[in-house]
């Protein structure tokens, strides 16, 4: 079982007057945060409010860019080339660079969200774009990609400082890749079955799988999406129960 490990969440998920999550009580068990930058949620206001919590906090920052899609949360995939791909994610990066700066923080890494992630970790072209824009922004970024997908091996191909992530709360496919929302066991809500799984993980390498053998998997970092109703519920049982294991948990960047 390694001995340290980061945890991180999808935040800053917010839009105007729509809440989405419990942002504060996330942040202060998660080490990584990554935050939504205009693409499928999030507003200028939104951005610095996340980044100023993150930054009393001291919980490191990501950019989660994704698809331009707030109506369906960035969970379809939009049809775009992946030149298109590449300058929505350096748009959304710079965007979250630039509230960064007046909120007192700094952008670390990017993780795509959502449909985004999912279509570059199946599909090499576009994770090749996502990681020549990471490449191509200021501030030596590191990429979090899922673990063993084309976006993680992009990443490192392209010389960035890539890091593994598995997820805590989602379902796998015997390829690795997630389950598809729209199928039974893409999500997993109760904490201890999502904990009990990570121990297992952790103790073993392999990831239990729907339809099939565990498989190997790497992990720098563990995702809780911080917009599901058992998130924080969830986030305090993996710190508990893992930390009790002997792991320590610190921030991947």
């Amino acid at each position: 079982m390694p001995r340290t490990i980061d945890l991180n969440s999808d935040l800053g998920e917010a839009y105007g007057p729509w809440p989405m999550g419990d942002d504060d009580a996330m942040l202060d068990l998660v080490n990584s945060a990554n935050i939504a930058c205009g693409g499928h949620a999030s507003d200028p206001e939104t951005m610095y409010r996340s980044l100023r919590l993150c930054a009393e906090k001291g919980v490191k920052v990501g950019a989660h860019p994704g698809y331009p899609d707030r109506e369906g949360f960035g969970r379809r995939v939009i049809p775009m080339t992946p030149e298109e791909v590449g300058r929505i994610t350096a748009a959304q990066i710079g965007a979250l660079q630039g509230m960064a700066a007046l909120a007192g923080t700094q952008v670390t890494y990017v993780k795509p969200h959502g449909a985004l992630n999912n279509h570059a970790s199946a599909n090499r072209p576009y994770a090749d774009a996502i990681a020549q824009a990471v490449k191509s922004m200021p501030g030596d970024l590191a990429l979090l990609a899922v673990s063993g997908t084309e976006l993680d091996k992009a990443g490192r191909a392209a010389g960035l400082p890539t890091y593994s992530e598995i997820f805590a709360d989602r379902g796998y496919t015997p390829e690795g890749q997630l389950v598809p929302r729209s199928q039974p066991g893409a999500m997993i809500h109760d904490p201890q079955a999502a904990t009990d799984r990570l121990l297992r993980f952790l103790d073993s390498g392999l990831m239990e799988v729907v339809g099939g053998d565990p498989i190997p998997l790497e992990a720098a970092s563990i995702c809780i999406h911080g917009d599901s109703a058992s998130a924080v519920a969830m986030a305090r049982d993996i710190r508990a129960r893992l930390a009790a294991a002997g792991v320590d948990f610190q921030a991947f960047t």
